[in-house]
């Protein structure tokens, strides 16, 4: 069993240095902060997560309002050769 890519024995072995360092007594409040730690980083990606979520759909809906505004304008008329059909003032020159 890898968890972490360590196995068993390797987990054991921090799982006893851990009650040494902080003693019996300490692990229940250790495993407590822990939880809280845990619960609040939790907490941030979900707040993270909609927030971008918010930013892609504002994103989103400017694009379509901006292909709608596109569509609306009339587009200047053009020749078959791809040239627009209005007259060229520079050329008189």
């Amino acid at each position: 069993m890898k968890f972490f890519g360590m196995g068993g024995l390797e987990l054991v072995i921090i799982l006893v240095i851990v009650l040494i360092i902080f003693g019996p007594k300490q692990l229940p409040k250790l495993g407590k902060m822990l939880g809280k730690g845990v619960k609040n980083v939790r907490k941030g990606v979900e707040s993270g997560k909609e927030k971008i979520d918010e930013k892609f759909e504002e994103v989103e809906a400017e694009k379509a309002e901006t292909a709608a505004q596109a569509e609306a304008e009339p587009e200047p008329a053009s020749n078959d050769e791809g040239e627009s059909a209005e007259p060229d003032d520079k050329a008189d020159e």
